[in-house]
């Protein structure tokens, strides 16, 4: 089965099966939208954990700043609210300006950098009152809207927002890694030292990875503002959002484009349909668990090794 067949398959599933299964169980599509948006997230972090070769902290920087430029878009300043998204992906991007400076260090360096940033933006948000509303945040955000009689608002309305958002960052993952982009970033991932030797500009495509993945978080992030309606710092710049996608994209496969997708989708829907009613307290334990076994007897996530099984020697998807 060629790749173009399991890409239909696959929308076919998510676009059809999927709602026409499920669309009435709304508690069951309030978790997919739930672990959807983890996945995208994983999806941005593991594209620029992959081709970038940084590890990120503090991706719930970029998720906040999206949440509450799409949120004061439409509260404030009467924007529709599905451009109001798109202009928070570019918000995000031009955040992620105020982190180059990290761009310079390496490794666990510059993954506490970035971690350092999502405080700061989120005491930036509490401080900001007459702007965001305080620690108190910002009531009645704007819901998704309706479209030619599909209430975008609704929770299987919010599904398809978001699953066109996870699927298009996954496209877009696929494309740069590719790309000849994606070529050269390998090359600065395997050897940062020997691309600026051969002339390749590691600090401008490092910036450039940075940007698209904050891009895509803070559309993300958008989208969880207008899907809930309510907004306060502490949520938008929670470390849940980047420790989860973390989680998700290790488990799944960082290395893969689909990897971090299926980690989301398996890691919280598992933990919240099986392991919470069983341990209400201590589920995540379990999680934890689960991923040190998957560290240690499959290095690359759960998508290498379903991928193994089926062809032998695992490729990434």
């Amino acid at each position: 089965m060629n790749d173009k067949i399991k890409i239909a398959l696959f929308l076919v599933l998510a676009y059809i099966a999927v709602p026409l299964a499920l669309g009435s169980n709304a508690y069951v599509i309030g978790l997919i939208v739930a672990a959807l948006t983890i996945g995208g997230i994983a999806v941005a972090w593991a594209l620029l954990g992959n081709l970038g070769g940084m590890v990120s902290f503090g991706h719930a920087a970029f998720f906040g700043v999206g949440a509450y430029v799409s949120a004061l878009l439409t509260l404030k300043g009467g924007w529709p609210v599905f451009p109001s998204m798109l202009m928070a992906g570019i918000g995000a991007a031009i955040a992620s300006v105020a982190t180059m400076p990290a761009l310079r260090l390496r490794g666990p360096y510059f993954a506490l950098a970035i971690l350092a940033y999502a405080e700061i933006f989120r005491i930036l948000a509490t401080e900001a009152k007459p702007i965001t509303g305080g620690a108190a945040g910002l009531l009645s955000i704007p819901r998704l809207p309706i479209v030619l009689g599909l209430d975008f608002g609704s929770k299987l309305g919010g599904y398809f927002v978001i699953l066109t958002i996870v699927a298009a960052s996954m496209a877009v993952y696929h494309l740069i890694r590719s790309s000849t982009y994606g070529l050269a970033l390998k090359a600065m991932h395997d050897s940062e030292d020997a691309t600026r030797v051969v002339g390749v500009n590691s600090t401008l495509l490092k910036a450039w990875m940075l940007a698209v993945s904050a891009f895509i978080t803070g559309v993300v992030g958008a989208f969880n503002a207008h899907y809930i309606n309510f907004l306060e710092p502490d949520y938008a710049f929670a470390g849940q959002w980047t420790t989860l996608a973390i989680v998700s994209a290790i488990f799944g496969g960082y290395r893969t484009v689909t990897g971090p997708l299926l980690g989301a989708l398996v890691v919280y829907l598992v933990d919240q349909l099986a392991f919470k009613p069983i341990l209400p307290q201590g589920h995540q334990i379990v999680l934890g668990v689960l991923l040190g076994a998957m560290i240690l007897f499959s290095p690359g996530g759960l998508m290498p090794l379903l991928l193994a099984k089926k062809k032998g020697p695992a490729h990434a998807a």
